[in-house]
């Protein structure tokens, strides 16, 4: 029986949550989006879970969305994304309102939705080889997982744009210049770290840390709908013309050759 493609572990009071498919970078494909889910509610319902760690199984945190799976026309589509996202946009809502604080320990590389997943945390580690990219638009496509709200709060609108429009790639250190993660620390240490900050939580009041999660969670309003916005136009776009090329330019490793819109 294959491994779970997102494991949870409980270490006491502390849950570790692992992306876990390592050898495709830890994308997400519809399985995956489901067993995040499962894993978000896992540690939501159990009063035994004072804590939870997010991290990457492997070299990376995650690469974002599974592109393969999108491309791949038997089984994909604009149903299959809308389907993907809203399963990963519930997981996120779930984190974001449990009572266990959430520290994502972002080991290598976040890109796309690995991203968000890192920007939806209460609390956020990196290594010091950490690297982030959003990469949608690169691909022709457009930010889920919650990235296109979270982003803008957390870096301010015109870094946010900067991200999602030119694709920069942010290093450990600018990562935690823009606030994106509270601590950088050794690669080797980062585990340890997560795990350490997530045991001193777990000693806490939890009532009074989900109480105020949820007030911080209701301070930024539309949250869910903005989600929810976000699978629509991102189902939307994966079926476009941009969209077909600008995934297959990823797989292909090339170039994207965009469309002309062609006059208005």
């Amino acid at each position: 029986m294959a491994a779970p493609s997102v494991q949870v572990e409980t270490r006491g009071a502390v849950a570790l949550v692992t992306l876990n498919r390592p050898d495709s970078a830890n994308t997400l494909n519809l399985q995956m989006a489901m067993d995040l889910l499962a894993a978000a509610m896992t540690c939501a319902r159990s009063s035994a879970v004072r804590a939870a760690v997010l991290t990457g199984a492997g070299r990376h945190f995650s690469f974002g969305g599974d592109l393969r799976a999108m491309a791949n026309r038997e089984t994909s589509g604009g149903d299959y994304v809308r389907e993907l996202t809203t399963y990963l946009h519930a997981a996120i809502s779930q984190f974001v309102r449990m009572d266990a604080p959430l520290i994502a320990a972002v080991n290598g590389t976040a890109a796309g939705a690995g991203v968000g997943l890192a920007a939806m945390a209460d609390l956020a580690l990196c290594g010091r080889s950490s690297k982030f990219n959003l990469a949608y638009t690169r691909a022709g496509l457009t930010p889920d997982a919650g990235t296109s709200f979270l982003l803008p709060r957390t870096v301010g609108v015109k870094r946010a744009m900067e991200l999602l429009l030119l694709n920069r790639t942010l290093s450990a250190a600018e990562a935690h210049d823009w606030g994106l993660v509270n601590e950088v620390v050794a690669d080797e240490q980062l585990l340890q770290r997560a795990l350490e900050l997530a045991e001193q939580l777990a000693q806490g009041a939890s009532g009074a840390f989900g109480a105020t999660k949820r007030l911080v969670a209701q301070s930024l309003g539309a949250f869910e709908s903005q989600m929810v916005l976000e699978s629509e136009m991102i189902a939307a776009q994966a079926m476009s013309a941009e969209g077909a090329e600008g995934i297959g330019a990823f797989l292909e490793k090339r170039t994207p050759q965009f469309p002309d819109k062609g006059p208005r």
